[in-house]
């Protein structure tokens, strides 16, 4: 992948999705915002995509504590598949477990108010930062 591009990561929930970006040349991934679930949740996906010029979107795959597939999983993968109707840059899975709660807990150590947006931008974040240290292969 090109060092100028950037790679975007989805934690994606029923109400919202939480994105985080990365660039290519840092590698250092940070929240980017929190989309409400709407009818036009992919165009504002792609739209993201044109803007920050990501070549590859990370999702987060939701499982149960034992690794198990769960109704929020098959949501999520239906939502991907979906989504590969309208993107047409690579789309790579990363496991998120824990993700949510570790976001909350961060923020509420911080000890400023936040949203439950910021929850899932955060969690965004840690899911790319698992795939950009577990797949240096991928980002060259």
């Amino acid at each position: 992948m090109s060092a100028n591009g950037s790679i975007l990561a989805l934690d994606i929930g029923e109400k919202r999705v939480g994105v985080a970006l990365t660039s290519m040349a840092a590698r250092l991934p940070h929240p980017l915002t929190t989309m409400e679930r709407s009818n036009r949740i992919f165009k504002d996906i792609q739209e993201l995509i044109d803007k920050h010029a990501a070549m590859a979107l990370v999702v987060g795959l939701p499982r149960g504590l034992d690794g198990q597939h769960t109704a929020q999983t098959g949501a999520v993968e239906q939502f991907v598949t979906d989504l590969k109707q309208i993107v047409r840059i690579p789309v790579y899975w990363q496991d998120e477990a824990v993700t949510s709660r570790q976001a909350e807990a961060e923020l509420l150590q911080r000890g400023k108010p936040y949203k439950k947006g910021d929850i899932d931008a955060l969690s965004a974040t840690y899911i790319l930062e698992d795939f950009v240290r577990d797949n240096p292969e991928v980002i060259g």
